[in-house]
């Protein structure tokens, strides 16, 4: 920052001023925040509003500070939608500013086909902050914009056409079809395990020197777009530096977090009496006589047509009340960022992005190594049906163990609102110090919450693309408004299988 300055009391003029804004309902900001750092160092000007920003804040900023270019941020689904209000509203009030579209749920595919049929003016998707000067440039440069955004908006219609071909040419069986082809646990021979407690437990303060054990360093490497696997990566040509770098610089972070407590660790899981009904939802009973449900989860199936394989459901993992058979299902929530604003505070005072932006992204890998260290417990101890299983890190991160955690908003589990179940059922609001946001974002964004299945036969899958018979079926089943629906299961109603 004192360069930068610098060279603007030398008159060296700002490439451009640029709006960004993590949008509202989300909580996430490290790729945004990189973004920025790049864009700075490139002589734009950066107006960063933070996390959870409305759009009428986003808006009104951009005409008060007179800015070149709008950057919308999300990383939970519900965010895209959020963006595409943002168009509908940008065309609404006549604007004409540029839209840049980054983060880990957006794509091209979804900006062309949702996104900029809203808006007259330009938005293009970015696919990683190393794109966006380059985006910048073309965006604001008085000789080529018009081609440029004339370019943009025709691989937009050619990918909007493609899309509409697909969507014709995929066929989906109908519900009936999807039931009867459905994976039945009731025939695999499996005798569930009951859990060692029923109910809730909460674990506070948790050491966060046994968490860091955990870690899979390679995805903190991907937040950083240095793509690559920990430990190669440090042999790559042209990354293998600086990933070393900043390898070391994380490990010292690391301890500091650990020896002077920068931040705390919390878990709350519960394991309860369940079983499949209905074929695609879960009964949780309020104890294991099994007279009375607790509350009930809502599955999606697979609707693809399949010939050898199952279309599958989340609910498939468990037995059916109808068998007569006790089974079960936990429940989770960890976090590791409690704490983390006052650092936070404390770096953003001394403009200081790096540690800043490095603070976040290793509360997120001990919020993932939390997550994994409370499902080795599960098996071995609090569910117990995998008590001698002996384990390396790297064979946890290959998920070499029996069950599943699928989390809500997940591809085997798209529907956020499920959020609010899994919240009910570990009385959160009492228990644990992570909220949920109204698009039901986790709050603080170092956290993980999800079931635990423990079928040996239960795997991760996505739902893919749903048809409206499904739609209609799954809002009855939830008692919710169709179109409430449409909109919380819109990544999978628009399923491009082309999208990356």
């Amino acid at each position: 920052m004192p360069y930068i300055e610098a060279e603007k009391s030398e008159g060296l003029s700002s490439q451009g001023k640029i709006l960004l804004a993590t949008v509202k309902g989300d909580v996430h900001d490290i790729g945004k925040n990189i973004v920025a750092v790049v864009l700075q160092c490139n002589n734009y000007e950066t107006i960063d509003l933070g996390v959870m920003v409305p759009a009428e804040t986003i808006l009104k900023t951009a005409i008060e500070e007179n800015v070149d270019i709008i950057g919308l941020s999300g990383l939970i689904t519900p965010s895209l939608d959020e963006m595409v209000h943002m168009a509908k509203e940008m065309q609404r009030l006549d604007y004409t500013l540029p839209l840049m579209i980054g983060g880990a749920t957006t794509s091209k595919i979804h900006t062309a086909v949702k996104i900029a049929p809203q808006y007259n003016g330009a938005s293009v998707h970015v696919l990683d902050a190393s794109r966006a000067v380059g985006v910048a440039n073309n965006l604001l440069q008085k000789e080529g914009r018009d081609a440029y955004i004339r370019q943009v908006k025709e691989e937009h219609e050619a990918l909007r056409v493609r899309r509409a071909s697909n969507q014709q040419a995929r066929k989906l069986a109908s519900m009936d079809q999807v039931r009867a082809n459905r994976f039945r646990s009731e025939d695999s021979g499996y005798v569930p395990v009951k859990p060692s407690f029923l109910g809730i437990r909460q674990f506070d303060d948790y050491s966060l020197e046994e968490i860091s054990h955990y870690i899979d360093w390679s995805p903190f490497f991907q937040a950083w777009e240095l793509k690559g696997r920990y430990p190669a990566i440090f042999d790559h040509p042209e990354k293998g530096v600086h990933a070393h770098e900043l390898y070391d610089d994380a490990r010292a972070m690391l301890k500091k977090i650990i020896d002077e407590k920068w931040l705390q660790a919390q878990a709350v899981v519960g394991f309860f009496p369940a079983n499949s009904v209905d074929h695609d939802d879960i009964n949780v009973y309020t104890d294991d006589q099994r007279n009375t449900v607790q509350l009930k989860l809502h599955g999606i199936r697979q609707q693809m047509v399949k010939r050898e394989t199952p279309n599958l459901c989340l609910s498939d993992y468990l037995q059916p009340e109808s068998s007569g058979v006790a089974d079960y299902i936990g429940a989770f929530i960890v976090t590791s960022g409690l704490g983390i604003e006052e650092k936070l505070a404390e770096f953003e005072a001394d403009q200081d992005d790096y540690n800043s932006i490095m603070l976040k992204a290793i509360a997120d890998r001990l919020a993932e190594a939390f997550t994994e260290l409370m499902h080795q417990r599960t098996r071995r101890e609090f569910w117990g049906y995998a008590s001698n299983e002996k384990l390396t890190n790297e064979e946890l991160i290959k998920e070499k163990y029996q069950g599943i955690r699928p989390a809500p908003g997940y591809p085997a589990c798209p529907d956020h609102t499920e959020k609010a179940l899994l919240w009910q059922l570990l009385e959160a609001d009492q228990r644990s110090k992570v909220s949920l946001t109204e698009s039901y974002a986790m709050y603080p964004a170092a956290a993980v919450s999800g079931f635990y299945f423990a079928h040996p036969d239960a795997r991760y899958f996505g739902t893919g693309r749903v048809g409206q018979d499904q739609v209609e079926d799954y809002a009855r089943r939830k008692d919710m408004p169709k179109a409430e629906v449409e909109r919380w299961l819109a990544p999978v109603l628009a399923y491009e299988p082309d999208d990356s």
